[in-house]
């Protein structure tokens, strides 16, 4: 017998239960559940038939044309789902909770899986994402010139019981024109805002929150505005670590990342960096001298930083000065100093 299970409940089960979207592959990537497989009932082309089908015949003609696009495939279908939940125990979703799901879910527990489904479908699962954007949270924001080891430190401060949320893991981006890694492909504006919503459900709202200091834009993805708006207001831990540490910091991060990546990550600044900087910066990678590459390119980052950090309300700041990079400890101190605003 097949379940239906509210998007609380759903989610629930879904931290034991593996989680098939049947909507198309192209809806998939375009935004779905965090960690769901996707076991699509129709091609993106299909989709697209039975619904102008729907449109203009009706219902039943494109029930009708559905089984008919469908029918060579159910075998398959059951085949995935073994390889996936070989325990035969298996959460089925579509759009809106409706024919597709519905369709798969009776097929499933046909053959003997045990089946539930989401009431409302992806659609409930987005509108409460988006419902916890409007929300208010108890941000603390890290804050720290490029290099000062924000993220490990948000990872430390994570691993010492605080609520931590990384943006730049989230949007899969470093936040700047090196950002993606060379290797890093960002999710669709969607899944970022999935994923940020997902998160901020899960938050204790009568405990701080820390967040990285960020643009609005972190690669490609855009940090929702009301999530936006509350982290420029909110009280911020700046640190400064010395130049020095930094740049030994990003030589290890950097140092070894593939030059032509590097190259045209410095192209892309190039109008900000100025045709003197870039052609130096260009040459000291050309040369294999990383450390000069670094010092060249934070000459424009500390810039903007400072543009950045001196646009938020001064009273809002609160200056930590830290001798070196080690995360651990820096986490420790960030802490103790937190406590005391």
């Amino acid at each position: 017998m097949v379940k239906q299970y509210s998007l609380p409940d759903f989610l629930g089960k879904s931290k034991s239960t593996i989680v098939v979207d049947v909507r198309t592959p192209l809806e998939f990537v375009q935004g779905h559940i965090t960690g769901a497989v996707n076991i699509p009932i129709f091609t993106n082309e299909e989709r697209v038939l039975v619904g102008t089908t729907y449109k203009q015949q009706g219902r039943q003609p494109a029930i009708l044309l559905g089984f008919e696009l469908t029918g060579p495939k159910w075998a398959e279908f059951i085949r995935k789902a073994e390889e996936v939940a070989p325990d035969k125990k298996i959460l089925v979703h579509c759009w809106r909770g409706g024919m597709r799901s519905g369709a798969m879910a009776w097929a499933f527990d046909l053959y003997g899986f045990e089946v539930g489904t989401l009431k409302g479908g992806y659609k409930a699962f987005r509108r409460a994402g988006i419902d916890a954007f409007s929300k208010t949270y108890p941000f603390m924001i890290l804050s720290g010139s490029t290099g000062s080891a924000k993220t490990k430190i948000l990872q430390a401060l994570k691993s010492l019981g605080e609520q931590v949320i990384d943006l730049e893991d989230l949007a899969k981006h470093q936040g700047s024109s090196f950002g993606s890694m060379g290797k890093l492909e960002q999710p669709s504006q969607e899944q970022f805002e999935n994923l940020f919503g997902s998160e901020l459900q899960e938050m204790d709202c009568s405990k701080r929150i820390w967040l990285e200091d960020e643009s609005v834009t972190i690669g490609k993805r855009v940090i929702p505005k009301p999530i936006w708006d509350q982290m420029r207001k909110a009280q911020v831990v700046k640190i400064d670590i010395p130049k020095d540490e930094r740049i030994e910091f990003l030589n290890e991060d950097y140092g070894n990342l593939d030059k032509d990546f590097l190259k045209a990550s410095v192209l892309r600044i190039s109008k900000r960096l100025g045709p003197l900087e870039t052609k130096l910066t260009l040459r000291a990678i050309d040369e294999g001298r990383m450390k000069d590459f670094i010092k060249q390119v934070l000459v424009y980052y500390d810039k903007t930083y400072a543009k950045g950090i001196n646009s938020r309300s001064q009273d809002s700041i609160y200056t930590l000065p830290l001798n070196q990079i080690n995360p651990v400890e820096n986490a420790k101190a960030i802490l103790n100093f937190a406590n005391q605003i």
